[in-house]
């Protein structure tokens, strides 16, 4: 059986999708600049507040880090991040680039207590230290080596990210009974649902909701065939775009959708063997 993606693409289309992703992020904080009167000192994200909850650090610590989350020096570093995506996309990933987008997501990270957004964060995290590891790697273990390696640490944090998911709803009666989905949905940004939305029926919701935790839960399976892993991928991007549409989460959509390349990838793989 043919592998659908080979690795030089595989690893392309990581890079390209990646460079995206964190360009959309850039983009959006950069925007969020405007409204920094907003919840700059009088909003929950504040560097005053958080700088309370490292009595023990060095001053000079302190003063570094109140310099570089201060809008001027955060604006600067959005536009390297964003310069930073572009030659991603373009180029493919050089190893300082790397190096740079690393640092600055663990640096977001820690400024926003561990993630702006979610498991986006987190997600891109895995993708930018992937392959950011894999560069670093090259001359020692060989470019297809290392790429294949980045690509597998990749694919293992999504399907691990599905399968937990997906089995920890299947063990909570709300979810199978389909009552979570529409708390969830009544907090949506077009919630609450109107009374009489079709997801407030009993039989929908459920069907909705098992639908969807059952496809996370066999994720896995998806390694054992190539075309059941692009077809696992399109359903994926569906459920992530309706994620979004109904929570806002745009980051959430694309910081997956990175990992798809490597899913197909590692799927043709194992089915060679």
């Amino acid at each position: 059986m043919m592998v659908p993606l080979n690795l030089e693409l595989a690893y392309r289309g990581v890079q390209v999708l990646l460079g995206w992703s964190l360009l959309i992020q850039s983009l959006e904080f950069w925007a969020m600049q405007k409204h920094l009167h907003e919840f700059g000192e009088k909003g929950v994200w504040r560097w005053s507040l958080q700088e309370q909850e490292m009595p023990s650090r060095a001053i000079w610590f302190l003063s570094a880090l109140r310099w570089l989350f201060a809008p001027a020096p955060m604006r600067g570093l959005f536009l390297l991040r964003a310069l930073g995506a572009l030659v991603l996309m373009l180029w493919g990933a050089p190893w300082g680039v790397m190096v740079f987008l690393l640092a600055s997501t663990v640096i977001l990270l820690f400024r926003f207590r561990g993630a702006f957004n979610g498991g986006s964060d987190f997600m891109t995290l895995v993708a930018v230290s992937a392959l950011f590891l894999a560069e670093t790697f090259v001359p020692w273990v060989g470019q297809d080596q290392a790429h294949k390696a980045a690509l597998g640490y990749m694919a293992l944090h999504a399907l691990s990210s599905y399968f937990v998911s997906g089995w920890v709803k299947l063990k909570r009666a709300e979810w199978r009974s389909g009552e979570a989905l529409v708390i969830f949905l009544d907090a949506g940004i077009y919630g609450p649902l109107e009374a009489h939305s079709l997801f407030r029926v009993p039989w929908v919701a459920r069907l909705c909701s098992w639908s969807f935790m059952l496809w996370e839960a066999v994720s896995p399976s998806l390694l054992i065939d190539p075309v059941w892993a692009i077809l696992y991928c399109l359903i994926a991007a569906v459920f992530h775009f309706l994620v979004f549409w109904y929570f806002g989460l745009n980051r959430f959509f694309w910081s997956w959708m990175v990992n798809f390349p490597a899913l197909v990838y590692c799927s043709g793989l194992i089915a060679s063997f």
